[in-house]
């Protein structure tokens, strides 16, 4: 908070209390500055970034003579200008910046253009004359497939015989389905403001998740040590996974181009840019087999994960990772093969998006799930109850962790009752018997998310805490703001471990110069983390002075009480901006640093083994949908969500988390269709083709619930749970709700993929899919 906004809570703590965003006022009255707002340096150029229009071809030359002569130009960037390493792949160098000699996708950056204004640099790099060869573009993953093509091993996970338990199951049904990608689409697009400093230092603004990754990759690609460049990043205009590896591709081209310039650079994409040249969600195919019994538990179960990762690994390992941890949802799979095929496309390098990799291996289980119940004739809800996690032996996951926390049966039974869903199912039956084009359907689904990275050295955070002299805080932590109400949760903590009013804490931007290699805000870690890291950083202030009042007040510590901006001590009281004056005087130090590292996990990804998560988030939603089917065209009309946010630090941020994360979700799952034509275009780059959710699409009643009494069993900050990316896959109950809608007798199983778009509706109705799509099933 800053003085003009200072706000008392009136009680006796912030932590657990809605305060609101810390910027939403900023945010209303237009006064959040994003990095494009910020003050431009005098002799600011702008850049421009010239990509190819071959999926795959060989680049034989590149003439960038008219765009040099073009109005305003100042200076061109190619691969042969970049004095450090091209790339800007942090965990597997494989993704140049600019490409070199094979342009690998439409939309790979070729060169940039700098020039006095943004049309400027954007109309010269239009004017570059390319010779290409063109080369055979790999377009589907299934190809790669076929073809070996990889951006990475595909890995395998196995328990038990699952060979043998299908062979031996009484039902057996296999099926492929197929879930398709997500654009990020962030309001705020990717933009760097790149500022030249003395002595060879750059100083980056950046709209990034992870100014650190920024840090490195600008220190590599322009020959500089992490020492001498400094990035900072107050707030983004949304980023959902999009700004952690991605960012760093546009902070590197603005760098290079003030150093070649020695002027100040910035590089801000259009939407339509930003679309092609940056990554996506995942999309994946599934193909499942599966063997159960008479009562719909599930015997064994053969997965092949098939994703597009583009023409490089990125975040690509570990999405498809998770997808592997996340392919078992919230049931115990007794018998299990599984392989992940991370598939090389000539399409652009997928990435991060909330979830990470989660909702992909969510939606094949519970695709599985569904048609177990409908090759039954049961209620679904029958089938995901008989597959739950449960007591030992079957409360251990696929990759040896055990589930000690489960509370997903729990949750679903209070949500059936208190959704009244056995009551709407019945009346929804009646519905559709006496009406032949609109149909209605519903759907109940749990969601159950590991919490932590699961690359075991990422889980840790710093923080820093300064006190003033007059009683004022000064919070700085390695998480990032991209609207989702990190900066106001640890703001709180460290009120509350201090005993002042929010108003007493200002919060002020991630800076790499202020806290060190700091970890990704991703893995919905960033509360807990960096929550962790505030509170230790201010218990060390706080136990200073704590010592200092025991010296000058001659009394015990135990005799000391911080609260409501007063410190007791003994029968005294005096208020906190007191005692730290006195404390100063006495030169005690009022600045600590604060470390987090998370506890109890541990993993080994050779055997795909261990316990990469702290906790588990849970959740159920239930969703009540209307389909025409003669047009394809459907409305979300009641959803009913309980979510486990352990005890919230902020129940105003979590319940916009949630509804946010579910509309997210529902969107991949019914609206946002990615399209690449055949030549290897994305044909879906701006809002006038690729339709994200927008207000008319929220279900008319929307019933969102915390779970109550739920305190987190894990030493997490005050026992909260984190909300950034499980809500998301609540939105599977829209999905299967579609589906339960336009099953029929004589198509009980319809071969729906996602997203259920009009057009993928009306080919389930029709059975117009392919034969793979066709549930195949075997009766003993």
């Amino acid at each position: 908070m800053d003085a003009k906004t200072k706000r008392s809570t009136g009680q006796s703590g912030a932590v657990g209390k809605p305060l609101p965003h810390d910027s939403a006022h900023l945010h209303v009255a237009g006064q959040a500055a994003y990095t494009d707002d910020l003050p431009e340096p005098r002799d600011l150029l702008h850049v421009a970034v010239g990509m190819s229009t071959h999926a795959h071809a060989r680049v034989n030359s590149i003439d960038l003579d008219a765009v040099r002569v073009a109005p305003g130009v100042i200076a061109t960037l190619l691969p042969s200008d970049i004095p450090g390493d091209n790339n800007f792949g942090a965990i597997v160098a494989d993704d140049p910046i600019l490409a070199d000699g094979i342009a690998e996708y439409v939309g790979h950056p070729l060169f940039a253009v700098a020039a006095v204004s943004v049309d400027a640099a954007r109309k010269a790099a239009r004017r570059a004359v390319i010779d290409y060869t063109p080369l055979h573009a790999i377009l589907d993953p299934l190809e790669a497939v076929s073809a070996g093509s990889f951006v990475l091993p595909s890995e395998e996970m196995r328990r038990g015989d699952a060979q043998a338990g299908l062979k031996n199951a009484p039902h057996r049904l296999a099926r492929r389905v197929r879930c398709g990608g997500q654009d990020q689409f962030y309001l705020e697009g990717q933009i760097a403001m790149a500022l030249p400093e003395e002595n060879g230092g750059m100083l980056v603004y950046s709209s990034t998740q992870h100014p650190d990754e920024v840090q490195s990759m600008v220190a590599h690609a322009s020959g500089r040590d992490a020492k001498d460049v400094i990035v900072i990043c107050r707030r983004m205009g949304g980023a959902f996974g999009g700004k952690e590896s991605q960012a760093a591709l546009i902070a590197c081209i603005a760098v290079l181009m003030a150093d070649k310039t020695g002027r100040s650079c910035k590089l801000r994409l259009d939407r339509d840019d930003d679309m092609i040249m940056t990554g996506k969600r995942h999309d994946f195919v599934i193909d499942y087999d599966v063997g159960f019994d008479d009562d719909g538990r599930i015997l064994a179960i053969d997965f092949m994960l098939a994703s597009r990762c583009g023409i490089s690994a990125d975040l690509s390992g570990p999405v498809n990772d998770r997808a592997m941890f996340h392919c078992d949802n919230a049931y115990f799979l007794p018998q299990l093969a599984l392989v992940s095929h991370r598939c090389k496309t000539n399409t652009v390098s997928n990435t991060a998006f909330r979830g990470f990799g989660g909702p992909q291996g969510m939606f094949g289980i519970e695709c599985a799930i569904d048609d177990i119940a409908r090759h039954l004739e049961m209620d679904p809800l029958a089938v995901r109850r008989q597959n739950f996690y449960g007591a030992a032996p079957r409360n251990v996951t696929h990759y040896g962790q055990e589930v000690d926390d489960n509370i997903a049966p729990a949750i679903m039974d209070q949500l059936v009752s208190d959704s009244d869903y056995d009551a709407r199912r019945a009346a929804i039956r009646n519905w559709n018997q006496q009406n032949a084009v609109h149909k209605r359907g519903i759907a109940i689904t749990p969601v159950k998310f590991g919490i932590s990275f699961t690359s075991t050295m990422l889980n840790q955070a710093g923080a820093l805490v300064h006190i003033y002299k007059d009683g004022s805080v000064q919070l700085n932590h390695g998480g990032t703001e991209m609207g989702q109400g990190l900066y106001i949760k640890v703001a709180q903590v460290v009120a509350d471990e201090l005993g002042v009013d929010i108003g007493q804490v200002r919060i002020t931007a991630a800076d790499t110069s202020k806290v060190p290699n700091a970890s990704a805000t991703a893995a919905s870690s960033g509360s807990d983390m960096n929550g962790k890291a505030a509170q230790n950083a201010a218990a060390k202030i706080k136990q200073r002075l704590t010592e200092f009042a025991c010296r000058h007040f001659s009394v015990s510590e135990t005799e000391i009480l911080f609260a409501k901006g007063q410190v007791r001590i003994g029968a005294q009281s005096l208020p906190f901006a007191k005692l730290v004056q006195l404390a100063w005087a006495d030169r005690v130090s009022l600045s600590a640093t604060g470390y987090y590292r998370t506890p109890k996990i541990h993993y080994d990804r050779s055997t795909f083994s261990g316990r990469p998560f702290f906790y588990f988030a849970y959740g159920a939603a239930v969703a009540e949908v209307l389909v025409d089917t003669l047009t394809g065209e459907n409305r979300i009309l009641r959803v009913d969500i309980l979510h486990d946010c352990g005890d919230s630090l902020n129940p105003a941020v979590d319940l916009g988390q949630i509804e946010g994360g579910f509309v997210q979700g529902a969107g991949w799952l019914t609206s946002e269709e990615l399209c690449w034509n055949e030549k290897g275009g994305l044909t879906t780059h701006a809002p006038s083709t690729y339709k994200i959710p927008t207000c008319s699409d929220l279900a008319p009643e929307f019933n969102v619930r915390m779970l109550k009494n739920a305190t987190n069993r894990e030493d997490t900050i005050y026992r909260s749970k984190a909300t950034g990316e499980p809500p998301l896959m609540l939105a599977l109950s829209v999905f299967f709700a579609i589906r339960d809608a336009i099953s029929t007798e004589a198509n009980p199983a319809p071969a729906l993929d996602a997203p259920a778009t009009p057009e993928s509706i009306l080919r389930a109705i029709d059975n117009l899919a392919d034969s793979a799509g066709q549930p195949q099933g075997i009766d003993r």
